[in-house]
């Protein structure tokens, strides 16, 4: 469990964070794909790269053997250490292009940070050579189809160096792993109910009625978890894409 009394690090927009009211549509897309993962990790032992301020770890941490979060951000890893304490959890400041131990882990963990990085096949092929045989490591990123303005060919994210669309994303992992599966990260329950609406012209009507903030104060905070699903068909209209690579 989270300790109290951490004080919470800066919203930068360059990691996600929880208890920010305005950041939890954010927070809980990125969550749900830990959740599905920690569902896949019961007894084995993971490292989480780049793993920010530290609640997806503590995530992992509730069914894996082990999880080590690593982050190469000062404030991050001091947070996430000082945050979080769990007996099978620890935090270590490092690279993702070079901490970790050759065949120490089960499962490797990378979301939402590779299109950050310059050499994408280097940290790959780093994570392969961290897993025993058999394990598995679940790389994840944005999809530029629905986060780059129609007709743009990126987003505006001034901290991501390559943007993937699904057949590009899937090339790259394929490139160091013989197996990948992609999956896409979709709009669920109240989320798609949003989707829907906004469809049949929702902006429109609660601008009119003056009540934009008023519901969105209330709509954002509510989203949680469940709001989100993971399938693999439709890629092309994902959010996020998450490989699965072996």
């Amino acid at each position: 469990m989270p300790t109290a009394g951490v004080p919470p690090l800066q919203l930068t927009g360059e990691r996600t964070l929880p208890d920010v009211p305005a950041e939890n549509y954010w927070y809980r897309r990125h969550l749900a794909v830990y959740e599905w993962i920690g569902a896949r990790v019961i007894g084995r032992r993971v490292i989480d790269m780049a793993c920010g301020e530290g609640y997806g770890s503590e995530v992992l941490s509730r069914s894996a053997a082990s999880v080590l979060g690593v982050d190469a951000n000062p404030e991050a890893h001091e947070h996430a250490r000082l945050r979080y304490e769990r007996q099978n959890l620890s935090f270590e400041r490092g690279m993702v292009e070079t901490h970790g131990e050759p065949g120490a882990f089960d499962v490797v963990v990378f979301l939402q940070t590779i299109e950050h990085v310059q050499d994408p096949v280097a940290v790959l092929e780093h994570f392969r050579s961290l897993l025993t045989p058999g394990g598995v490591a679940y790389v994840s990123t944005p999809n530029v189809l629905t986060l780059a303005p129609a007709g743009a060919q990126r987003s505006d994210n001034p901290w991501h160096i390559k943007e993937y669309r699904a057949a590009e994303f899937e090339e790259l992992c394929r490139a160091v792993f013989d197996g990948v599966e992609l999956l896409g990260v979709f709009h669920a329950r109240k989320l798609r109910v949003h989707e829907l609406a906004l469809a049949c012209g929702w902006d429109a009507v609660h601008a009119r009625l003056r009540i934009t903030k008023p519901f969105y104060d209330r709509f954002t905070p509510a989203i949680g978890s469940r709001d989100f699903a993971l399938r693999p068909a439709g890629l092309d209209g994902a959010l996020d894409f998450l490989a699965v690579c072996r």
